[in-house]
This record gives C-alpha cells, structure tokens and sequence, in this order.
C-alpha cells in the first residue's frame, strides 16, 4: 500500500514540477531545458494581455469572494435552525451545487443568461426615451461573478455550518440571558467563534473562481481571465512563459489554500 501511494502521488505531482522545472528553462522551447533562468517569468509579467488578463481574475475571484462569504455565512446561520425534512432538503441541495460538474454549471448558466438577456433586452428598448441608445445586458463581469457564486458560497457554508455545529451554544444562551440584543450576541459572540471559518471560506471562494476555466470559458464573453488566456496561447504552442505563468498561478493557489487550512486547524486547536 505504500508503494502504491508512493506511485500515485508521483503521478499527480511530477508533471506539476516538470512545469515548475521548465518554467526557469533558459532556451525557447518547453520541451528542451537548456540551462535555468528566470527571463520567462519578466516576459510574463510585462506582458500586457497576461497583465490584464490578471487583473480582470483578481476583480472576479475578489467579487466572488466577498459575495459568497456574506451569502454563505448567513445561509449557514439561517440553515441552523431548520429541522426535519426542510433540513435535509436544503443539504442536499448544497451538496449537489458542489458535485454537479463545472461544464454542467457553466453550460446551464449560459442558456439561462441568453435567455433572460434575450427576453429583458426588448423589454428595456421599449420602455427607453426614443433617441437615447438603451442599455444592453451581455456577458461580462456579472455573468461571470454569478456563476461563480454560485458554485463557491456551497463551500462557505458546508465550511460555516460544521464552525456553527461545534461552537459552545452555551456562550450565546449567557448572552441572552444578560440581556444583549439579537445583533449584540451575533457580533460579539457568535461571529468571533465562525470568522475563521468564514476567512477559510473567503479564501477557498477566492482560489476556486481564479483558477476556474470551464465556467469562465463559456459565460466570460469579451473579457479574458487568466486560466482563459493560459488555454488560448496553449493552443498556439506551449512555452516556457505559459509554463511560467502556470508556476505563479500555483504558488499563488497554494499560499492560499495553506493560509485557509492552517486557519482552520489554528481555530480547532484553541
């Protein structure tokens, strides 16, 4: 059974390296390595369309970050207290969100978009002053940061619901009793017992939406993400600054990923 570990982990994380490996490659090619240099990683990071192709990410991942930590934490806080079937409904209906696959996410909220743009589009032309261009919803930003959201606030409250389960109820009924209102109890009591859980779930949100391709790819639209641009120029050829863009991307996603679960096991051991 070692061994057989051994082999697995080998075969997932030896061609992350070998990208890690040729991203400091010193001549043209991906597949030569040629000396280590880090030339590649300043032509990627003065390119203009991997800059705003970043930036355009970072606003996304941000957005869907803040977004699905409010709309988790509080669903977490409003599913506590449902019980029997209601309950079971609604955990499942979270569960789901998690494992249905992304291209079903993305592919069903591309229909669902195009078909409310395609019937609220006419609707405001009408309504609009004559002589004035109206409004036109599209793909963009908004269409992104909703699918997003969509998939990613299921991980803030399965992570926000398990802090709620094991916090000290006990703290909040000597609250109550000495009289502090509803909202006092919840920012002094309750929130200072979930907020790793809801920083754990703010930077998983974060982490998942920037490095997400299939959902991005089909609702995006004219803005280009990060992971969008990595699989447009892999088409034109691998290089070593897609490799290079690929390691800082990772280094990135692994800095966050630690800081969530050394959030949680922090909060766990206290």
């Amino acid at each position: 059974m070692r061994i057989y570990a051994i082999a697995v982990f080998l075969f997932l994380y030896v061609p992350i390296g070998i990208i890690v490996l040729f991203s400091f490659n010193a001549g043209r090619h991906a597949s030569e390595l040629r000396g280590l240099s880090v030339q590649w990683y300043g032509k990627a990071l003065s390119n203009p369309f991997v800059g705003d192709a970043f930036v355009t990410s970072l606003i996304i991942a941000f957005s869907v970050a803040v977004l699905s930590s409010f709309i988790g934490t509080t669903a977490a806080l409003a599913l506590q207290r449902l019980k029997g079937k209601m309950r079971v409904l609604f955990d499942s209906l979270i569960y789901i969100s998690v494992m249905i696959p992304g291209i079903v996410i993305g592919i069903a909220t591309l229909v669902a978009l195009v078909t409310v743009f395609d019937f609220v589009n006419p609707v405001i032309a009408s309504i609009w002053p004559e002589g004035v261009k109206p409004p036109k919803l599209q793909m963009g930003y908004a269409s992104v940061i909703a699918a997003h959201t969509l998939f990613t606030m299921s991980l803030v409250i399965i992570l926000v619901r398990a802090r709620i389960a094991g916090m000290d109820r006990a703290l909040i009924e000597a609250s109550m009793d000495l009289y502090a209102t509803p909202w006092r109890t919840f920012f002094q009591v309750t929130l200072p017992q979930i907020y790793p859980a809801i920083l754990a779930g703010f930077l998983l949100s974060f982490t998942f939406s920037f490095d997400d391709f299939i959902i991005s790819f089909f609702v995006a639209g004219a803005n280009t993400t990060l992971p969008v641009y990595i699989f447009s120029s892999i088409r034109r050829g691998i290089t070593p600054e897609v490799n290079a863009i690929g390691s800082m991307v990772l280094a990135a996603s692994l800095f966050l990923l630690i800081m969530a679960q050394f959030l949680l096991r922090d909060r766990n051991s206290r």
